[in-house]
């Protein structure tokens, strides 16, 4: 069993590219656990600045085939061709996985260094996977493990101490370009903002609005979901019908959705003719909620992602290190406990076949010499005869397999034993995929 990753992020591509390719993400591991045999597993880790995908293969000759049902399915969904989507993606195999998905987790390769946002969508990730059932066991603890690498790296160190998120340091820029001091945590008490969106970006942006003091907060969504956001967190809900005025009165209108349907520029010169005071939008979709000629109007300033990344202060290189040394030293815990793992089932073989050879010898003793106290002393010596015999195999079964030669052993058993240890059965999705009308971001 083979762990690979497709990764597509910010640090190699642009972000609409990104975007483009994860059109209909959470579909795809439904889609390539239905149609390849070659996979156990699959789980889709999307969020605004990256696209990977983890899954597990029945073994290393299996990868290639793997990996191109993958892209063949992304091509797909995206409308790209395979090769531009071959191209887009970096593939690991093997202890690499491991160690990107902890520093993924951990903050380290996020736009905004040691931000706390991904770990959350890290897990979120692993729960959906296994909802729609295509998360192998291994992708369920390698994907555990990054979450309590993550923990480790926020308890332990000091990165991501300040709270840093895109979210906040777009807030940041915000009230920069709106005549405010540029400091951290900067005051929204007086601001009037208009969320689009109701996913799990805007409950983070309404949150940090809320936490630094803005009360006037309007949300819409195209969904219709807005109602039902506000209950629990606060603030308007708009209707299509009282969007324009809460637009006209903004002082902030916030991108959240990646709806298809992007606000045009005239849509917002129009509504914004008899408002006085500047304006300023944050993009913070994948897709973009606002068409980019609206930072070609008069008082208005658009940020989006891109300028958040370039904005994201750097960490402590101290903080950074131990972080680093942290995700490292979990990665290689990680892989000495996978490698063990991939010879489990030969371990269960071995132990099931000698311990049937041993109860047809008690049945045997039983038959001859019936339940008596000689035998079941007779018994109680050949079970711990049996129990010391397998300690050695188990333990050298340990050791081929953190060499990587479990083949090796798994030759020795069939050579020996004539035991054949069965492969790992494919996940068949408990349904089929359907294509959700909400909010991505």
């Amino acid at each position: 069993m083979v762990l690979f990753s497709l990764v597509a992020s910010h640090a190699e591509i642009d972000l609409e590219t990104v975007a483009r390719l994860s059109a209909g993400a959470s579909e795809v591991p439904l889609s390539v656990l239905g149609r390849q045999q070659e996979i156990l597993g699959a789980v889709a880790l999307a969020t605004c600045n990256r696209y990977e995908i983890y899954a597990e293969a029945r073994t290393e000759d299996d990868v290639e085939a793997a990996r191109a049902a993958v892209i063949s399915r992304i091509s797909e969904s995206s409308g790209l061709t395979e090769h531009i989507v071959s191209r887009a993606f970096e593939t690991r195999r093997g202890p690499a996985v491991s160690r990107h998905l902890f520093a993924v987790s951990a903050g380290l390769d996020s736009a905004v260094v040691g931000e706390r946002e991904i770990a959350g969508q890290v897990r979120r990730a692993l729960t959906g996977a296994q909802r729609d059932s295509t998360a192998s066991p291994a992708l369920v603890r390698l994907f555990q493990a990054a979450s309590k690498t993550a923990k480790d790296v926020g308890a332990r160190t000091a990165l991501g101490s300040r709270g840093l998120s895109i979210v906040s340091v777009a807030l940041d820029l915000a009230a920069e370009l709106r005549g405010g001091p540029a400091a951290t945590g900067a005051d929204f008490t007086d601001s009037r903002v208009v969320i689009f969106g109701t996913g799990a970006y805007a409950g983070t942006t309404m949150a940090q609005l809320t936490g630094r003091g803005c009360t006037d907060i309007s949300v819409f969504s195209a969904s219709g979901r807005a109602q039902t956001f506000v209950a629990t967190r606060g603030g308007t809900a708009l209707s299509r019908e009282s969007l324009e005025s809460a637009v006209a009165a903004a002082d902030i209108l916030i991108g959240c959705s990646g709806s298809e349907n992007r606000v045009q520029a005239a849509d917002i010169a129009g509504l914004r003719r008899a408002s006085p005071q500047p304006l300023v939008i944050l993009d913070l979709a994948l897709t973009r909620d606002f068409d980019p000629a609206v930072a070609e109007l008069d008082e208005v300033e658009l940020l989006t992602l891109e300028s958040v990344r370039l904005a994201a202060p750097a960490e402590q290189t101290e903080s950074m290190n131990q972080a680093a040394d942290i995700v490292a030293k979990a990665a290689h815990s990680f892989e000495e406990q996978h490698k063990a793992r991939s010879v489990d089932g030969a371990i269960v073989a071995l132990r099931r076949h000698t311990m049937s050879v041993l109860d047809t010898e008690i049945a045997r003793v039983r038959a001859q010499h019936g339940c008596t106290a000689a035998a079941e002393e007779v018994e109680f010596a050949m079970r711990r005869m049996v129990k010391s015999l397998l300690h050695i195999p188990t333990v050298r079964a340990r050791e081929l397999a953190a060499a990587g030669e479990q083949d090796s052993y798994l030759a020795g058993l069939e050579a020996l034993y004539g035991i054949t240890v069965e492969e790992p059965v494919a996940i068949v999705p408990a349904h089929c995929p359907v294509d959700p009308a909400a909010e991505t971001a």
